[in-house]
Protein backbone atom coordinates (compact mmCIF):
# COMPACT_ATOMS: atom_id res chain seq x y z
CA UNK A 1 0.00 0.00 0.00
CA UNK A 2 1.48 3.29 -1.02
CA UNK A 3 1.10 5.91 1.43
CA UNK A 4 -0.90 8.19 -1.48
CA UNK A 5 -3.89 5.52 -1.64
CA UNK A 6 -6.27 5.31 0.99
CA UNK A 7 -5.68 1.90 4.16
CA UNK A 8 -9.43 1.28 3.90
CA UNK A 9 -10.95 0.66 0.43
CA UNK A 10 -14.28 -1.51 1.59
CA UNK A 11 -16.41 -2.13 4.81
CA UNK A 12 -18.71 -4.33 5.56
CA UNK A 13 -21.47 -3.86 8.85
CA UNK A 14 -22.60 -7.31 10.02
CA UNK A 15 -26.32 -7.18 10.03
CA UNK A 16 -29.02 -10.08 11.03
CA UNK A 17 -31.63 -8.29 9.84
CA UNK A 18 -31.24 -6.50 6.48
CA UNK A 19 -34.46 -4.80 5.98
CA UNK A 20 -34.11 -3.70 9.81
CA UNK A 21 -30.57 -2.02 9.25
CA UNK A 22 -31.30 -0.50 6.05
CA UNK A 23 -34.17 1.75 7.42
CA UNK A 24 -32.17 2.24 11.02
CA UNK A 25 -28.98 3.73 8.41
CA UNK A 26 -31.23 5.23 6.14
CA UNK A 27 -32.79 7.45 9.23
CA UNK A 28 -29.51 8.20 10.59
CA UNK A 29 -27.48 9.50 7.65
CA UNK A 30 -30.63 10.58 5.99
CA UNK A 31 -29.64 8.42 3.07
CA UNK A 32 -31.05 5.85 0.74
CA UNK A 33 -28.63 2.54 0.96
CA UNK A 34 -29.56 0.43 -2.46
CA UNK A 35 -30.51 -3.00 -1.58
CA UNK A 36 -28.88 -6.02 -3.67
CA UNK A 37 -28.39 -9.80 -3.60
CA UNK A 38 -24.89 -10.61 -4.17
CA UNK A 39 -22.79 -14.10 -4.11
CA UNK A 40 -25.30 -15.59 -1.34
CA UNK A 41 -25.42 -12.14 0.62
CA UNK A 42 -27.93 -9.42 1.13
CA UNK A 43 -26.59 -6.15 1.04
CA UNK A 44 -27.60 -2.30 1.73
CA UNK A 45 -24.85 -0.52 -0.02
CA UNK A 46 -23.87 3.03 0.77
CA UNK A 47 -24.03 5.77 -1.53
CA UNK A 48 -20.60 6.86 -3.33
CA UNK A 49 -19.24 7.86 -6.73
CA UNK A 50 -16.40 4.90 -7.93
CA UNK A 51 -15.20 7.35 -10.53
CA UNK A 52 -14.19 9.51 -7.17
CA UNK A 53 -11.54 6.99 -5.59
CA UNK A 54 -13.52 7.57 -2.25
CA UNK A 55 -14.21 4.54 -0.07
CA UNK A 56 -17.74 2.88 0.49
CA UNK A 57 -19.36 0.10 2.37
CA UNK A 58 -22.39 -1.96 2.85
CA UNK A 59 -24.50 -3.53 5.29
CA UNK A 60 -24.40 -7.48 4.91
CA UNK A 61 -26.63 -10.18 6.27
CA UNK A 62 -24.96 -13.69 5.46
CA UNK A 63 -23.75 -16.95 7.23
CA UNK A 64 -20.34 -15.22 7.21
CA UNK A 65 -21.47 -11.98 9.01
CA UNK A 66 -21.93 -11.80 12.50
CA UNK A 67 -23.07 -8.56 14.63
CA UNK A 68 -21.07 -7.29 17.28
CA UNK A 69 -20.37 -4.61 19.62
CA UNK A 70 -16.70 -5.75 19.84
CA UNK A 71 -13.49 -6.01 17.65
CA UNK A 72 -13.06 -3.42 14.90
CA UNK A 73 -14.55 0.09 15.08
CA UNK A 74 -15.16 1.67 12.03
CA UNK A 75 -16.03 5.57 11.93
CA UNK A 76 -18.75 6.35 9.62
CA UNK A 77 -18.72 10.33 8.49
CA UNK A 78 -20.45 12.46 10.28
CA UNK A 79 -19.50 15.70 8.74
CA UNK A 80 -20.35 18.59 9.16
CA UNK A 81 -21.13 17.90 12.49
CA UNK A 82 -21.40 14.25 13.98
CA UNK A 83 -24.58 15.36 16.31
CA UNK A 84 -27.37 15.72 13.70
CA UNK A 85 -27.01 12.03 12.91
CA UNK A 86 -26.12 11.00 16.53
CA UNK A 87 -29.23 12.93 16.75
CA UNK A 88 -31.36 10.23 15.27
CA UNK A 89 -29.89 7.17 16.38
CA UNK A 90 -32.45 6.81 19.35
CA UNK A 91 -35.52 7.72 17.26
CA UNK A 92 -34.09 5.13 14.52
CA UNK A 93 -33.76 1.92 17.21
CA UNK A 94 -30.31 2.46 18.36
CA UNK A 95 -28.85 3.80 21.55
CA UNK A 96 -25.72 6.36 22.07
CA UNK A 97 -23.06 4.61 23.61
CA UNK A 98 -20.94 8.20 24.15
CA UNK A 99 -21.84 11.49 22.67
CA UNK A 100 -20.31 13.55 20.73
CA UNK A 101 -16.74 14.20 22.32
CA UNK A 102 -14.23 16.72 21.80
CA UNK A 103 -10.77 14.82 20.46
CA UNK A 104 -8.51 18.03 19.62
CA UNK A 105 -8.47 20.67 17.01
CA UNK A 106 -6.53 18.46 14.32
CA UNK A 107 -8.87 15.44 14.83
CA UNK A 108 -12.44 16.90 15.72
CA UNK A 109 -15.13 15.27 17.67
CA UNK A 110 -16.04 11.48 17.74
CA UNK A 111 -18.71 9.71 18.93
CA UNK A 112 -19.93 5.90 19.16
CA UNK A 113 -23.53 4.42 18.81
CA UNK A 114 -25.06 1.04 19.36
CA UNK A 115 -27.02 0.00 15.78
CA UNK A 116 -30.29 -1.81 15.74
CA UNK A 117 -27.97 -5.06 15.13
CA UNK A 118 -25.72 -4.81 18.30
CA UNK A 119 -22.78 -3.16 16.44
CA UNK A 120 -20.73 -0.44 17.64
CA UNK A 121 -20.29 1.86 14.93
CA UNK A 122 -17.88 5.74 15.32
CA UNK A 123 -19.09 8.79 14.25
CA UNK A 124 -16.60 11.65 13.39
CA UNK A 125 -16.74 14.96 12.48
CA UNK A 126 -14.82 18.48 12.28
CA UNK A 127 -17.40 20.54 13.83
Amino acid sequence: MEKTENALNWFEIAVSDISRAKKFYDIVFDISTAQVEMMGMSMAVFPADDSAGKVSGALVQSEMHKPSSEGAVIYLNGNPDLEVPLGRVAEAGGQVAMAKTFVNEQVGYMAFFIDTEGNKVGLHSHK
